[in-house]
């Protein structure tokens, strides 16, 4: 009897995960299309600039001030070089945020302090693990070759931003507060 209950638990619960990866997959499935690809990167690259600044006037750790202020630089910089890789290619490049990066740069005004610290590294490795595989993918399968050669020079930095955020902690602790650092380091 318990072997008939955990087997109608079990087995819709792989078909669920089954589906999901499949899911996953369908996405690299699709063909790449630079177009996308540039709307993509224009977008997190305006939200990187503006976290960075919002990170600027509200983290509380020198270390994520520090690394807000790398954001803005290094994004600055591949947000301008993204427009001359589009202009090139005859690409309209977005000079507005799309709604999910939007989004995450309304949310963080209201964070300040160790809350906007703690969120904003987590909101650094994922948004940098997934840029990782856009410019990944961008670098092996673009079509164009001026937005090939963008994706494939700015690669280095973003795998970079994400190596800072995975080790930089979370928030700096003083004597009286009530948390502990929390790293997003994965060993």
């Amino acid at each position: 009897m318990i072997r008939r209950v955990a087997w109608l638990v079990i087995v819709p619960l792989l078909a669920n995960l089954a589906g999901a990866r499949a899911d996953d997959k369908r996405a690299d499935d699709k063909p790449f299309d630079d177009a996308e690809f540039v709307k993509k990167a224009a977008s997190g690259g305006l939200a990187e600039v503006e976290l960075g600044r919002i990170g600027a006037e509200r983290a509380k750790a020198d270390e994520v001030k520090r690394f807000a202020a790398r954001m803005v630089k290094d994004h600055t910089q591949a947000n301008d070089e993204l427009t001359a890789a589009g202009k090139a290619a005859g690409i309209e490049v977005p000079t507005r945020m799309g709604d999910k990066h939007q989004h995450a740069v309304e949310m963080f005004k209201s964070y300040q302090g160790a809350d906007f610290d703690r969120a904003y590294a987590k909101h650094m490795v994922e948004d940098h693990t997934e840029d990782v595989a856009l410019f990944t993918r961008a670098s092996r399968e673009a079509k164009n070759k001026e937005i090939k050669a963008f994706a494939a020079k700015t690669l280095p930095i973003i795998q970079e931003h994400l190596d800072m955020a995975k080790i930089a902690p979370v928030t700096a602790v003083t004597p009286g507060d009530s948390c502990r650092p929390v790293r997003y380091h994965q060993d």
